[in-house]
């Protein structure tokens, strides 16, 4: 538990960090939760509780946040799910919230729902400022009241940057309305950011801190007057609508409203009884004042909508269309779920069977929200991927929603002609952002293999001279050693693959293939599918593998057509000749095991240049193309090493075959499978082949017009940029590097 010192005897290690442009730093993200390594405990019996810490002030609100996550979880030991979302809606741990479940939150442009902020607090304020005025306690007690209880649950949730903004924004209106100071939001916020950023510099950088302003910016600078201006007048019309000698404080529009209202209801009295009347007329003036309510919330939404797009299409790659209305399903039944929630868990703390009692309307409410959340998920094109934008793009975004801010403070009606000129350049360079329209990065008139960095795995991006895309694998998470599942990685199809990706701003790939059903290939294929057009799927012999179950069903459900490319293909791709020399099987030919000897083996020939992708495939293969085919026919001037630089693959016959130039291992830092062996490396330097390694120096890519490679490398080569026509066998400094 919290303060307790333990040892254990386990390999510590960096977090895992890809190498790739665009990628995922989940580095740098876990650096600032403050966990600086990472382990796997084999056994429990490898930990022993050493002591305990004199008791601090951290280590009891950790503890206090333990004794109330088991409280929430006793509460539904039959809805594990339920649960999940409550401790991520109530204390801010999204931890047992399901990937699927999650997924139907980003899709929907609901995930703010599962992140404590403002909403929430806002929530928890407005019930405590009720309960207050209900035990009518005097403004004193009810301020030093409201501060407590939101410090305490500040405290407990972690002080976070959405918290920690919502927190002091909610702590600076109470304490201004004490005294007597009704305070602009704006500037609420405003100081909020200051106070955060003179405590902690760096935030500015963090993008939860970036989201979270944004939203309150969005919400006051531009929804709150345009709701002032265009939505508020008719909800104030609606009050006292009886009353016709209010008529005259109204313009003569609202004037007219309000008469329209009265002939409304007076069709109600002839339609009822004389002793329902008054009550239908009430009925009826309060679901015209709820419609306006409606209508603010859904204007709000589709402002945060807008206003948010730049940073979630940069920051995570997603547009979502149907948020404004998910979110008019969702955004209420928090209000609703937040303070129920907790008055249940206090509850429960105190009383465990009232507790227990309260949460089956809660259980109601949640499973009712998460439906709702998933029905909007399941439409079709709720939402897509799309690389981020340009910086000028979103410097253009930005300078026109200050302006539209702006012009709306001052006031339309002084601004008539610049207003919508403003509000038009503001919907076009969203529409910019959100349809992406710019062409991906490639060289023309070359051709581009990289082999991307995806940790123990691999994923090649191949570019042809007229800019289609083949990506071949998709890399994988490490499950763990064979009969042991107590492992899993992060996922390098959505880390790595479609981050690099996006940041080439591709938003198509012409194929994908998998050159066999290994988790450390397939594994990533999934995110890649989801996240991109993909015009086919290229299989290489059929098996029954569950992984290869599974993409063909994904495949099918996404419209993919699958195509299997075996027994031996030559054909022409945008003036490369491409040569599939392995597997020899016949599409009905079905394998009961994905094996590293099924693996797709490609040749890519571009005028002079050739370059060999052989995937897993090991020296049983090798040795069978060396006999069946002219040993012309397997060389190549660049080698990816055959699986993950095993030494039972690019045996010296082999090697000596190919006659590469330059060598490619994708393999894991610090893998468990000892990959690349010492034995095959040796094999290259002897050879003299110049060896490039994706643990080391990341992404490596390989371009050629078909005379002249030049190589690059994410992590800088020696020398970054190298023509194959004068490279040198390497010296010992650069065999080091």
């Amino acid at each position: 538990h919290a303060g307790d010192e333990i040892a254990v005897f386990t390999q510590a290690r960096l977090p895992q960090v890809y190498r790739d442009a665009g990628a995922f730093d989940r580095r740098a993200f876990l650096a600032d939760q403050g966990i600086h390594l990472q382990a796997t405990l084999r056994s429990s019996k490898l930990l022993a509780k050493i002591g305990t810490l004199p008791p601090s002030l951290r280590t009891r609100l950790a503890r206090v946040r333990t004794r109330l996550r088991e409280t929430l979880d006793a509460q539904f030991p039959g809805a594990p799910k339920v649960a999940g979302i409550l401790r991520a809606m109530l204390l801010g741990d999204r931890s047992f919230v399901e990937r699927e479940e999650s997924l139907d939150f980003q899709k929907t442009g609901t995930f703010h729902v599962l992140v404590v902020a403002g909403l929430h607090i806002g929530a928890l304020a407005v019930f405590l400022i009720w309960l207050s005025r209900k035990l009518r306690f005097p403004p004193s007690i009810s301020t030093a009241l409201f501060l407590v209880c939101l410090a305490s649950y500040v405290a407990v949730v972690e002080q976070r940057a959405p918290v920690l903004r919502a927190g002091l924004m909610a702590a600076i209106v109470v304490i201004g309305g004490f005294f007597y100071r009704r305070l602009e939001l704006l500037n609420s916020a405003a100081l909020a950011a200051l106070l955060l950023l003179i405590a902690n510099p760096t935030l500015l950088r963090d993008t939860s801190f970036q989201l979270s302003f944004l939203a309150i910016g969005c919400i006051a600078g531009i929804g709150v007057p345009w709701i002032d201006e265009r939505v508020q007048p008719y909800v104030r019309a609606l009050r006292h609508w009886r009353d016709v000698s209010r008529d005259r404080s109204y313009t003569p529009r609202m004037t007219q409203l309000r008469l329209d209202i009265r002939d409304g209801m007076r069709l109600c009295g002839s339609i009822f009884p004389a002793n329902l009347t008054t009550r239908a007329q009430d009925a009826t003036a309060r679901f015209v004042g709820a419609g306006f309510r409606i209508a603010e919330l859904f204007v709000l939404s589709v402002i945060l909508q807008v206003g948010m797009s730049p940073l979630m299409a940069g920051s995570f790659h997603r547009i979502s269309l149907l948020g404004p209305l998910a979110n008019l399903v969702a955004v209420p039944l928090v209000g609703i779920i937040v303070p129920l929630g907790l008055f249940s868990l206090a509850t429960g703390l105190i009383v465990p069977p009232l507790g227990r009692a309260l949460g089956y309307p809660l259980a109601w409410l949640v499973s009712l929200q998460s439906s709702a959340v998933s029905w909007f998920a399941n439409l079709g094109h709720s939402s897509y991927r799309i690389p981020g934008p340009p910086g000028w793009i979103a410097l253009a975004f930005f300078a026109a929603l200050i302006a539209v801010a702006l012009i709306l403070r001052l006031g339309t009606s002084r601004n008539r002609w610049l207003f919508p000129v403003t509000l038009a350049f503001l919907a076009t360079t969203t529409l910019v952002i959100a349809t992406y329209p710019f062409r991906p990065q490639a060289t023309r008139d070359a051709l581009e293999a990289t082999v991307l960095d995806v940790g123990q795995g691999d994923s090649i991006l191949v570019v042809s001279p007229k800019g289609s895309t083949l990506l071949i694998d998709g890399g994988g998470a490490f499950q763990g050693f064979r009969g042991r599942q107590e492992h899993s990685g992060p996922d390098p199809g959505e880390d790595a693959v479609s981050a690099y990706l996006w940041s080439r701003g591709i938003r198509k790939l012409d194929a994908v293939a998998l050159t066999h059903a290994h988790q450390d290939h397939v594994g990533g294929l999934t995110a890649v599918l989801q996240n991109f057009q993909v015009s086919r799927l290229l299989l290489g012999r059929e098996t029954t593998a569950p992984a290869m179950i599974h993409l063909k069903e994904l495949a099918a459900k996404l419209n993919v057509p699958v195509e299997y490319e075996t027994d031996r293909k030559l054909f022409n791709w945008d003036g490369v000749e491409v040569e599939i020399l392995w597997p020899h099987a016949a599409p009905e030919d079905v394998a009961p095991l994905a094996k590293n000897n099924d693996s797709l083996v490609v040749r890519l020939r571009y005028k002079e240049r050739t370059m060999l992708l052989p995937g897993d495939a090991e020296k049983q293969v090798e040795y069978t193309m060396l006999n069946e085919d002219d040993l012309s026919a397997l060389h190549a001037d660049v080698l990816k090493v055959g699986h993950h630089g095993s030494k039972n693959s690019t045996m010296p016959e082999f090697l000596s075959a190919v006659n590469p130039q330059i060598a490619i291992i994708s393999a894991g830092d610090e893998n468990p499978y000892g990959h690349p062996s010492p034995e095959l490396l040796s094999r290259l330097e002897d050879s003299k082949v110049r060896i490039l390694r994706t643990d080391q120096q990341g992404a490596v890519q390989i371009l050629t017009d078909g005379h002249t490679i030049h190589v690059n490398c994410f992590v800088a080569c020696d020398p970054p940029l190298v023509e194959l026509s004068r490279m040198q066998a390497p010296d010992d400094h650069q065999r080091n590097q």
